[in-house]
């Protein structure tokens, strides 16, 4: 096997490793998957304006995210049911992050429990939360990431029903035998152990709560004290009410475009939801990262970190833990040389000036 020189050449990897059921899960989007595409696409609407003859000998990565320092402003985003890509799932995944200095966020529909996480070792961690039906349920959750020492909440807003991604309709997308959800094992969930293994995606699926509202986002404050994410903004009204509604910070994401297709791409509604948000609470995005430059650009236009989902199980997919760890020190590399090229040597010269968009460029006047 030659060797890998970026992050979207494990994607090939991953559809030759994988049944085309559990490939197609991780790889599709909803509908026309127009989204999906755009997520790409968008990024390449956005120049660079360099800097030259900066003395960059040398450059700083580092940053915090709601007080935790890490090595870069790049971090793991919650990816569901990672033992389908690889046995060791989202244990190598934790501990990749881990070894890389970065955040890593479980998934609520993880196939290994908050604390199995947390056994891995040592290492900054959020959760990612669907509210379900029974608050009960929640609460618990909740609760046990505390417990096992996860530092954030981030609450998911843009899946009151499940998105129609047609590949997992055609395929009849089932968890693989022996796979459990392990954050919903042993939870007071009633009909839930007379749910057989295969029907649990969709069982859990029915039991999101369609009535979710900024109320909730209250509520969860008065059952924990860890700082709320709120996932899934695209709008400068959201990302306003969510700031009112006690947020600590919002995530721009179209749910990696298989929720609602025909919304942006979320590098072009960062800058909206990062003017409204008014330097009050960090920004950050996901969606369509694959290069370093990707990175780069959401910080000029005002991102204070991303979260990458599929280049980890693609990677994880192709080579577990190693995989995952290569795709973090490749986006970390060429961000430091994006950086470098730039001009700029810490994240905070890292300006909107350094970029140029479709959106700003004067549309040239024919002259008659």
């Amino acid at each position: 096997m030659e060797e890998i020189t970026n992050v979207m050449e494990y994607e090939e990897i991953a559809r030759r490793k994988l049944p085309k059921m559990v490939f197609d899960y991780y790889a599709s989007g909803a509908e026309d998957q127009w989204t999906l595409k755009e997520n790409r696409c968008a990024f390449s609407r956005i120049l660079f304006r360099p800097r030259i003859l900066i003395d960059v000998s040398k450059i700083d990565t580092t940053t915090s995210v709601l007080g935790f320092k890490i090595s870069m402003p790049i971090m793991i985003a919650p990816t569901a049911m990672q033992k389908m890509a690889h046995p060791e799932g989202e244990y190598a995944t934790a501990r990749a992050a881990s070894a890389a200095g970065t955040i890593m966020t479980l998934s609520s529909w993880a196939t290994s429990s908050v604390e199995e996480v947390a056994s891995t070792g040592p290492g900054i961690r959020f959760f990612q939360l669907y509210v379900c039906k029974d608050r009960n349920v929640v609460a618990q959750l909740v609760r046990r990431a505390e417990r096992a020492g996860f530092k954030a909440i981030a609450l998911t807003v843009d899946t009151p029903r499940l998105g129609r991604r047609e590949a997992d309709i055609k395929n009849r997308f089932t968890l693989p035998p022996l796979l459990t959800l392990k954050n919903f094992e042993g939870l007071d969930l009633g009909k839930m152990d007379k749910a057989d293994d295969s029907g649990l995606a969709s069982y859990v699926a029915g039991q999101i709560d369609r009535t979710l509202s900024w109320k909730d986002v209250k509520w969860l404050q008065t059952i924990t004290s860890l700082p709320i994410l709120v996932k899934g903004v695209l709008t400068a009204e959201d990302a306003r009410l969510a700031i009112q509604n006690g947020a600590a910070g919002i995530i721009v994401s179209n749910h990696g475009a298989r929720q609602l297709d025909y919304v942006p791409a979320t590098i072009m509604a960062l800058e909206e939801v990062v003017k409204a948000a008014k330097g009050r609470v960090p920004v950050f995005l996901d969606g369509g990262v694959r290069r370093g430059t990707d990175v780069f650009k959401a910080l000029a236009l005002g991102a204070s970190g991303i979260f990458i989902g599929r280049p980890v199980v693609f990677s994880l997919a192709a080579e577990g833990e190693a995989g995952v760890r290569k795709v973090l020190q490749m986006l970390r590399d060429e961000f430091e040389l994006t950086m470098a090229l730039n001009g700029c040597r810490s994240l905070r010269e890292i300006t909107r000036n350094h970029i140029v968009t479709d959106w700003d460029l004067p549309r040239p006047v024919a002259r008659l």
